[in-house]
């Protein structure tokens, strides 16, 4: 640890135990180190660690048996957005293939959305469309300018839910923006789209959702060239 960097105890603990199931050292259907070890080995105290335990059973990542070792779940089935929301924080643990799945959910979710906020405030869009040609070319920029874009998306769709599921990958999709928009192949494509985007609004072509599912696919095929 970092001289002079606070030690959170529940945050630690999490860690521990969310990147120990990640990496495998415990994996789906195996059993945690009985409290009193477990909790000596994280250098945590017993009471910190069972809030933590039941914290990760509420997100579906642990079953705490009384009387008996707590289990580890097969998180893929049994977790919910909760617990999506809190893998999201290891990018160093993910799973292989991750980023790509989240990437796929991208594209069922937001060219919809997509549409629903244009139609609704198209005139919010094209000031901020209006923008990208100031960007310059350095990968911080573009990755705030396109989170800002997927922002409004959700905002304006007219439905609650959606900016609460997006706020949920919030730090992930910053971090691999910035990879994405280090290659000038993924601010290029961007590009294009604004452009693409913002014809569309000021014709009034209607072809929004398309738009953005052509982008957000062919992305999908620049992030695999990205090694992380």
């Amino acid at each position: 640890m970092k001289a002079g960097k606070p030690f959170h105890p529940a945050r630690h603990t999490e860690h521990k135990l969310v990147t120990s199931i990640l990496d495998g050292t415990y994996p789906p259907g195996s059993s945690l180190p009985n409290e009193r070890s477990f909790a000596e080995q994280i250098g945590v105290t017993r009471q910190t660690l069972r809030e933590t335990l039941q914290r990760l059973a509420a997100e579906g990542w642990v079953t705490i048996r009384h009387g008996k070792s707590t289990m580890i779940n097969d998180y893929w089935k049994e977790g919910g957005l909760g617990l999506l929301s809190s893998l999201t924080k290891y990018g160093e643990s993910l799973p292989s293939g991750f980023i790509t799945h989240l990437l796929e959910v991208r594209v069922a979710l937001i060219p919809p959305v997509a549409r629903l906020a244009i139609a609704n405030s198209p005139e919010v869009f094209l000031a901020h469309l209006n923008l990208f040609e100031n960007l310059g070319n350095e990968a911080p920029a573009f990755a705030d300018y396109d989170w800002k874009l997927q922002v409004l998306f959700v905002r304006h769709s007219g439905n609650p839910i959606y900016p609460l599921i997006l706020n949920d990958f919030s730090s992930i999709f910053k971090v691999m923006a910035l990879h994405y928009f280090s290659l000038e192949e993924g601010k290029d494509s961007s590009r294009d789209y604004y452009l693409q985007l913002l014809r569309s609004i000021e014709q009034e072509k209607g072809d929004t959702e398309q738009i953005v599912r052509s982008v957000l696919e062919k992305s999908i095929g620049i992030w695999k060239k990205i090694k992380m």
